[in-house]
Formats: C-alpha cells, structure tokens, sequence
C-alpha cells in the first residue's frame, strides 16, 4: 500500500471526527472567510477541493448553479452527498480523485473553493495541482483556497504559530510532549504535513498564470488566498 493509500484509509476512518472539526466556531468562521472572498453567484458551477464532510459544498449549494464535491477518501464523499440529500439539496455531485489529478472536463468550473486540503502535498504537488485547477477553471473563473498558511523559519509570525501550537499541545501532559517530539522528528525527516507561507502561494498562482492574486491572514496559522484565471 502506498503513502497516499495509507492517507485515504486514515481518513476514510475519520468521517465522524472531521465533521465534529467541522462543525466547530473555528472552521466555521474560515467557511465565512471563504464564502465572503467567492462571492458566489447562481451562474457559478463550484469544485469543492477536499471536501471532507462537506463543510463548504453544503453552505455553498442554495447559492449556486451546482457544486461538485472532490475528496480522496470515498468515506467523505459519501457523507456529503448523504447529508445532500437529506437536506433537499438537489445540486450537489461528488467525486473521488486526487487534489493533484482532478479528473474534471477542461474549462468546466467557474469558481474553486478548498478549505486545509492542500498542506498535505508538498511545493511541488501544490504547484501540480493548480496547474490542473487551472485548466479545469472557465476563463474568469475564480480561486479561493484557505490553508495552514506558515512555515518553519524565525519570521515573527511563523514562530508565535509554531510556540502557540507547541505550548497547546503540551498542555496535554507527556503524551503531548510526545506528539511534539514525533512532530519534530517529522519535521527533521521531511515527512510532516506542508503548510506554505502566503507569499509561496502568490508566487505559485502567479507562475502558473492566474492574475489577481491576493492572499490574507487569518486566525491562528490560517491563511487564504484569492486568484482569478484570465
């Protein structure tokens, strides 16, 4: 079994745990962030990147044309077209495909909306996966991603992220101080997630040739960034 299919297996298991993550006054105030940034619109044919347990695809859906929910893990998918369903939401689809191969028709989407998907693939999978996203994108089509927006260096906010996380989950007595030791010998290995800083994403979407781009801080180690296809 490959990483990638350890990676789904995990997640697949952890359906009922994301949608409590979801569910929290946290995420739902990056689901805010993100919604206000899309401005979406009855014309607009939405891909919801890494949709979890639906958090986006849901709130977006009376506000759209149609959304298509994309996660890797088949667990996921199921529950939001489930909950669709039961909430009398006609216009939702899902998928099941890698971030970094979307699978979908040229030209096809008019807005892209992602909530902390893309820290788990590394620079180079990130700068793959938006090249796809931008074929997938109708000229004018519009990009919202929010992320784990820092990285380990000494700049002033990328240390108060990483002491604030460190102080947290130490509090958790010595199993905390485990998972902080494990975290570091990630981080020394190369195989810990892979949060960038706001200014890697301007530089990826602008490379890639998305105009418009923008980027913002948010609460904690969040981050968000803006785009637009021309």
């Amino acid at each position: 079994m490959t990483h990638d299919q350890h990676a789904n297996v995990s997640w697949n298991e952890r359906v009922n745990e994301w949608e409590e993550v979801a569910a929290s006054p946290a995420f739902q105030r990056l689901a805010d962030n993100i919604l206000e940034h899309a401005s979406p619109t009855l014309a607009d044919r939405v891909v919801d990147i890494g949709a979890g347990t639906g958090l986006l695809t849901l709130r977006v859906a009376p506000l759209v044309r149609d959304v298509l929910a994309i996660d890797a893990a088949p667990a996921m998918v199921e529950r939001v077209i489930a909950i669709g369903k039961r909430e009398g939401l006609e216009n939702i689809s899902g998928a099941v495909a890698d971030l970094r191969e979307l699978g979908l028709p040229d030209g096809s989407r008019t807005l892209a909306i992602s909530n902390y998907a893309y820290h788990h693939v590394d620079h180079e999978d990130k700068r793959v996966a938006l090249q796809d996203l931008y074929r997938v994108l109708a000229p004018g089509g519009r990009v919202v991603i929010c992320d784990m927006m820092f990285a380990v260096s000494l700049r002033p906010r990328d240390r108060r992220i990483i002491w604030d996380k460190v102080k947290l989950i130490s509090k958790r007595g010595p199993a905390g101080v485990l998972r902080v030791l494990k975290n570091a010998g990630k981080i020394a290995t190369g195989t810990w997630e892979h949060p960038e800083r706001p200014e890697a994403w301007e530089q990826l979407l602008t490379e890639i040739g998305f105009v418009e781009v923008a980027s913002y801080e948010l609460t904690n180690e969040s981050g968000l960034v803006t785009a637009r296809r021309p």
